[in-house]
């Protein structure tokens, strides 16, 4: 895949050039193989099985999973030395977004390709993976991540769960328990968090059927009823000293990179749900009439679906653009002998950048479209309704939203302020667009600088303004992911064959743009204001002239056209 390193520049300090980024448009041959495949599969394999699954008769999910092992889906973007196929992180998110439509299933899935096989994949020693990833890979057997307990959720130093060295000095003794484990009810290998002398953190690859080790029923959900969630009981249970992975008391750097990885997968899973939602949601509002016409030609059924489309569009542009610029960041780990754990830590920021966006994003698109289709969204033979039951979980899965928040802020915090560069913006289709970035990251700097001056460095007390930092980041990496790839698209093909996106991208930038100054409005006298940054405020909201409600009949006359997502 010909890209180029997006992350080697700063997104919040840097300019940043179109032909920098990766596009789904930049798709090879392979990708769209692999793309076709794998929606073949959910469609002809999982969706016949989903009543099934959803009753959780597991005997149809471990099928599924070793044919999705058959066709290579789980060890796509593994590498090939340890068995996978090496496709790379574009793949790997074409795969999660395409196995959305499988709901539960893609839980499961998930679970397996992600935080499951990835602990031993990047971290473990090679007779681990030599032992493991084989049968994983192949899909024969399958794999939970157990790290969540009672007391501690996303606080992996608040562990509970202790690992004491046997006397025999060849088996760690495992007590504790694990809380809402995906796939506990038929994993054959757990990935356990444990702290050995109750104090350093440490992996551990823990097989199903060690003495002592037992799981809790089924958790009864509001969603995912398909998958498998579980308590893991550990009592007395004898690890080998030879399945800790990786180092002792260096579990946590594990755990938090493997989550990174987990965080990303969540949000190209919860890309391919909005447009399954938005598909959905068009299709009824053309079917249905009311008075005699399709609720599709009432213009406030067009400005929700232009909304989620919107929304889709922005979203599909940042997880792809990170997801080339991890490949790149993978490829140059291979050429230089860098470590997985600080390849994956470059993009820590992004990762959590990309789960929150993209499952906000799932949420306000799923809802929509529950409303479009009125009292039947509401009933359960409807589709929309389980995916409306299952997108809820994503905000709080692989660390909830308003961790990552912290994890947005606190980085951008701890890196310090930077030189902000003075872009020149030409004039073109996008030129106004390109000045508001400018401004929004003009408005991150004076945020900054309002945050050192109030004294509120010590982020865990001052959570919203922490909060409020990492949405103008958020804000700021999506928005210029949108323009950036609208701009390529226009060199490309012109403005004629560009004008979806580019009415996307127009009031993408503008609302999302006005949105965060409204916020800052409300922030701006506990960070005890500043004259630029009240001034940046009053720029925001005035950004554009044009008309968008006009841009969004026009966007939803489009999709109503297609019947699906379309760019």
């Amino acid at each position: 895949m010909a890209t180029k390193n997006v992350r080697a520049k700063n997104f919040l300090t840097e300019t940043i050039h179109s032909n920098d980024i990766f596009t789904p448009e930049d798709f090879s041959d392979e990708h769209k193989m692999i793309a076709d495949m794998t929606e073949k599969f959910v469609i002809n394999e999982v969706m016949p099985a989903l009543s099934k699954i959803e009753n959780q008769e597991f005997d149809e999910t471990i099928r599924l999973i070793k044919e999705a092992g058959a066709l290579g889906l789980i060890g796509a973007d593994i590498p090939e030395e340890d068995g996978g196929l090496d496709l790379g992180k574009v793949s790997g998110a074409i795969i999660g977004e395409k196995m959305a439509l499988g709901r539960s299933f893609s839980i499961t899935f998930g679970g397996q390709t992600g935080i499951g096989a990835l602990p031993i994949a990047y971290f473990g020693s090679r007779a681990q993976k030599e032992k493991y990833l084989p049968d994983l890979l192949s899909g024969s057997k399958i794999a939970a991540y157990a790290l969540t307990e009672p007391s501690a959720g996303t606080d992996a130093l608040g562990l509970k769960t202790t690992a004491v060295l046997a006397d025999d000095g060849k088996h760690y003794i495992l007590n504790g328990e694990k809380q809402w484990i995906t796939n506990s009810a038929f994993a054959d290998v757990f990935i356990v968090y444990a702290k050995v002398d109750s104090k350093q953190i440490t992996a551990f690859i823990v097989e199903k059927n060690s003495e002592g080790l037992s799981t809790s029923p089924e958790e009864n959900k509001m969603g995912l009823k398909g998958s498998s969630t579980r308590s893991l009981i550990l009592d007395q249970v004898k690890v080998p000293v030879e399945n800790v992975i990786g180092e002792i008391g260096r579990g946590h750097i594990i755990a938090f990179n493997v989550l990174n990885i987990g965080r990303y997968k969540i949000s190209a899973s919860a890309l391919g749900s909005s447009k399954r939602s938005l598909e959905l949601a068009v299709k009824y509002a053309n079917e249905r009439k009311q008075f005699g016409r399709p609720i599709s030609s009432f213009n406030l059924i067009k400005q929700k679906l232009a909304g989620m489309t919107i929304k889709t569009y922005a979203n599909e542009s940042a997880v792809y653009r990170t997801a080339g610029a991890m490949q790149d960041g993978f490829e140059e780990m291979k050429d230089s002998g860098k470590e997985y754990g600080k390849t994956i830590a470059r993009f820590a920021v992004e990762c959590s950048i990309n789960k929150v966006m993209s499952t906000e994003a799932l949420d306000f698109v799923v809802d929509e479209a529950v409303q479009i289709h009125g009292g039947y969204g509401y009933m359960a033979e409807y589709e929309v309704e389980a995916i409306y039951r299952d997108s809820r979980i994503n905000r709080i899965f692989e660390g909830t939203n308003e961790i990552n928040r912290m994890i947005i802020a606190s980085t951008i915090l701890k890196n310090g302020k930077q030189p902000l560069e003075n872009k020149q913006v030409n004039d073109g289709p996008l030129h106004r667009e390109k000045q508001t970035i400018q401004l929004m990251k003009e408005y991150l700097d004076s945020t900054i600088q309002a945050i050192h001056q109030a004294g509120f460095d010590d982020l865990n007390e001052e959570q919203e303004a922490a909060a409020f930092l990492a949405d103008l980041a958020i804000a700021i990496y999506v928005s210029e992911s949108a323009i950036l790839r609208t701009d390529k698209l226009l060199t490309k093909n012109g403005d004629d064959r560009s004008a979806q996106i580019l009415d996307c991208t127009k009031v993408y930038v503008h609302e999302t743009a006005q949105w965060c100054a409204i916020k800052g409005l409300n922030i701006l006298n506990h960070l005890n204001d500043n004259e630029q940054f009240s001034q940046t405020i009053g720029r925001l909201i005035s950004s554009s002239p044009d008309n968008m409600v006009a841009i969004k009949r026009r966007i939803a006359d489009r999709i109503i056209a297609a019947e699906r997502y379309m760019v």
